[in-house]
């Protein structure tokens, strides 16, 4: 685990005995290291600006305009859309002002991110500005929340079954012996990731994908046709009756056997072509920030403060995930 995700980690400790939002707590954990793999430490983009405009994007990409069900064409201004600008302007300003002041300067060694996709643009793959901002904001944004998203809904559900967290946390424990996990400590750690993995089956960050047809098609009878806008019901696939057993149920179990779990039935990343990029440093990131966590603290559910899902861009838990934290 980098310097940043280990102080993140660390930074519980002062906290510990209280009442605490473990989903701030692990955003900021998450934030620091996806810094830490794009800037190698350097200073880079603000926290609160990127939060700022990925809360704003979300209101209102989620929003439904009267525009669009009239069909109007995606130049004519939503008005939820227009408001949104102004913080979504800053964070490519702020985007922009890292590439621009990374390009006259000295690589990494090893290279960031950064380093990488200038490098793209300079050996003639064609990256232009606009290619650079966009993927650097990409990695950035869905590099950090969602991973944060499945840490918070994970150590609300080990609160829920101590059984479970009591497994996991002797497991990390075993492997750890009091220090930070690293990425060499994930294979070693099965039944934590077989937490992360049941908790996006449960909890999918990404609760739906949506694709444009490119051809006609028949789905289930329906007639798709070219432009039509085809949305898989990641969130329902993952609960549904018939593909697992008590569906509802929480059950690191159903991981147990990676090769028994039905193609298309688990989509927290995708599938096909289009499959997220980030997947398998997303389960590392997990793995890695949830046993550190594990072997360190016991977290209990809040009385009244039982999080409930809201589905916008991703399944945020509205409120945040509040738990007791104490020293194991």
């Amino acid at each position: 685990m980098s310097r940043a995700a280990q102080a993140g980690v660390d930074r519980l400790t002062p906290r510990s005995g209280r009442t605490v939002n473990m989903l701030d707590e692990v955003t900021r954990a998450t934030f620091d290291v996806i810094a830490d793999v794009t800037f190698s430490g350097r200073a880079g983009l603000d926290r609160a600006s990127v939060h700022a405009a990925i809360e704003a994007y979300g209101a209102a990409a989620g929003k439904m305009s009267f525009l669009d069900v009239l069909g109007a064409p995606s130049w004519v201004p939503r008005p939820a859309r227009m408001r949104s600008a102004p913080a979504l302007q800053a964070m490519k300003d702020l985007a922009d002002q890292s590439i621009t002041d990374r390009a006259t300067g000295v690589a990494n060694d090893p290279p960031d991110l950064l380093d990488l996709l200038l490098s793209g643009a300079h050996d003639g793959k064609g990256l232009s500005q606009i290619d650079l901002r966009d993927n650097l904001l990409a990695f950035i944004v869905a590099g950090h929340e969602t991973t944060a998203l499945t840490l918070a809904w994970a150590l609300y559900l080990c609160g829920f079954d101590q059984q479970v967290q009591t497994r996991a946390r002797h497991e990390a424990r075993d492997v750890l012996q009091g220090r930070a996990a690293t990425a060499a400590d994930v294979a070693k750690l099965p039944y934590i990731r077989q937490v992360i993995d049941e908790t996006m089956r449960l909890y999918p960050p990404a609760a739906f994908l949506s694709r444009v047809a490119r051809e006609p098609d028949e789905l289930c009878g329906a007639q798709v046709l070219p432009g039509d806008i085809v949305t898989i019901p990641v969130y329902a696939v993952h609960r549904h009756q018939h593909l697992w057993q008590r569906p509802d149920h929480f059950d690191p179990e159903n991981f147990a056997d990676p090769k028994s779990i039905r193609r298309y039935s688990y989509l927290p990343f995708g599938d096909g072509p289009r499959i997220c990029i980030g997947a398998r440093f997303a389960v590392q990131e997990a793995v890695i920030i949830l046993s550190t966590l594990l072997s360190r603290f016991r977290f209990a559910p809040v009385p009244g403060k039982t999080p409930k899902p809201s589905l916008i861009i991703t399944l945020r838990p509205e409120g945040g995930v509040w738990l007791s934290v104490t020293p194991a």
